[in-house]
């Protein structure tokens, strides 16, 4: 709105909006429309993959429906055949990703907080950080042989380089007055670490861990199928090579709802470790 006063000048005058005037009510409808289009879009694509099968636009031996999929996923759990897998991919998602947070974790704050740790070993790090996991699966059956070793020590080696560079840049980052305020108030190293450099880094250490989580089911999957009897990866796999696709495309389906589960934990997780910290954007934020 312009006000035209009469000496001449022009003053620029703005209305508080809906926004403004209702907070509460127009996060709510923001929230509501999100959700909307989260569960919408997805949703359009699979009624869309329906009615091509349906209408046989594409070839549902090889793309079936999402009802046959369904179907079949309905029966395989309820004859309990499909368990056994996502409970052996689970399995080994969970070990490899508390031993890979740990160690990444620790060596993190370790390099973060002193430099010449951080001179004698980030070379050596950032060099087989950049080698694929998956080539590292052979030396993996080498030391550990054939069984749950080799799968738990790649999903673990994995989730080690996500945490250990989002730990380790999250320490170095943290704002060199914080740390002015420890020593002036005569804080003990444990004190620093507990009052300064934990509250501080902890956010991005999180981030770093939730994408860790992700990338712990696309490994595990890529490592059954070479080294494994049973789990996911192996399902999918060998249904693919039996020609059974709808029993491939179950396999799929699970690993995308095991990745989502696992991923939204570690954000929960995150959440109630870190109430400071400001929550990702794109998720209920305005």
């Amino acid at each position: 709105m312009t006000t035209v006063l009469p000496d001449r000048a022009t003053v620029l005058v703005r209305r508080p909006g809906v926004r403004e005037l209702h907070p509460v009510g127009a996060h709510r409808r923001r929230r509501a429309l999100e959700l909307s289009l989260a569960v919408a879009v997805p949703l359009l694509l699979v009624l869309l993959w329906q009615l091509a099968a349906s209408r046989a636009w594409i070839d549902d031996r090889v793309y079936p429906a999402p009802s046959t999929i369904l179907a079949d996923g309905w029966d395989r759990a309820a004859a309990g055949e499909l368990w056994p897998d996502v409970w052996a991919t689970l399995r080994r998602v969970l070990a490899g990703y508390a031993v890979g947070t740990a160690t990444g974790y620790l060596l993190g704050l370790l390099m973060g907080s002193l430099p010449l740790v951080r001179a004698a070993l980030e070379p050596l790090l950032d060099a087989l950080y950049v080698v694929p996991k998956l080539a590292l699966l052979p030396v993996f059956l080498n030391m550990f042989g054939l069984g749950e070793g080799p799968q738990v020590a790649l999903v673990a080696a994995t989730v080690f380089f996500f945490v250990w560079i989002s730990t380790m840049s999250a320490v170095i980052a943290v704002p060199a007055g914080h740390r002015d305020a420890g020593r002036v108030f005569g804080a003990s190293p444990w004190q620093m670490f507990r009052h300064v450099l934990l509250p501080a880094s902890l956010p991005s250490v999180l981030v770093g861990a939730r994408i860790a989580a992700g990338v712990a089911v696309l490994v595990i999957v890529a490592s059954e199928q070479i080294a494994a009897a049973d789990g996911l990866g192996h399902l999918i796999f060998d249904s693919r090579a039996l020609f059974q696709n709808d029993v491939m495309f179950v396999g799929i389906v699970c690993v995308a709802v095991l990745g989502v589960l696992f991923s939204e934990l570690v954000r929960i997780a995150g959440r109630l470790l870190t109430p400071w910290a400001p929550r990702d954007r794109g998720r209920g934020q305005s």
